[in-house]
């Protein structure tokens, strides 16, 4: 009723003993992650620098950029200078996605037990929520 199989199976992921693609551990999906979340943070972090420079945001986005070179082995983050165009209104929505980003770079620091990128990601998270906090008050 149905024919036998001939071939090798497309899904066996390992020929002669070798593996057919790189893996990586646990331990390095994770710097991965986490490395992405701290540059994605440094990229809004800039941003609200460029709307609204503040000797704050400059020191946080240098504390970024150190933990992005940290964990790619010493080679520094691409940085683009962002625009400064763009209404104030924009500034709320910038820090609402800055502490999503830093909430999740929180979550994959503790999964990785860095305590200096989670010390960061938890600083920048109360930051941003402060900044959110009296314009939201007014709103109301």
């Amino acid at each position: 009723m149905y024919e036998p199989i001939r071939g090798k199976s497309v899904h066996s992921t390992m020929a002669d003993g070798t593996p057919d693609f790189p893996h990586r551990s646990r331990d390095e999906e994770l710097d991965i992650q986490l490395t992405g979340h701290l540059a994605a943070l440094l990229a809004v972090t800039d941003e609200l620098r460029a709307l609204a420079p503040d000797p704050g945001l400059d020191a946080a986005a240098d504390r970024l950029a150190e933990q992005v070179a940290r964990l790619r082995g010493g080679q520094p983050p691409a940085r683009l200078p962002a625009p400064a165009t763009g209404p104030e209104p924009q500034l709320p929505a910038l820090h609402r996605r800055a502490h999503t980003l830093a909430a999740r770079t929180l979550v994959v620091a503790a999964s990785r037990a860095d305590t200096a990128a989670a010390i960061l990601a938890a600083e920048r998270m109360d930051a941003h929520s402060a900044a959110l906090e009296p314009r939201e008050l007014a709103s109301r």
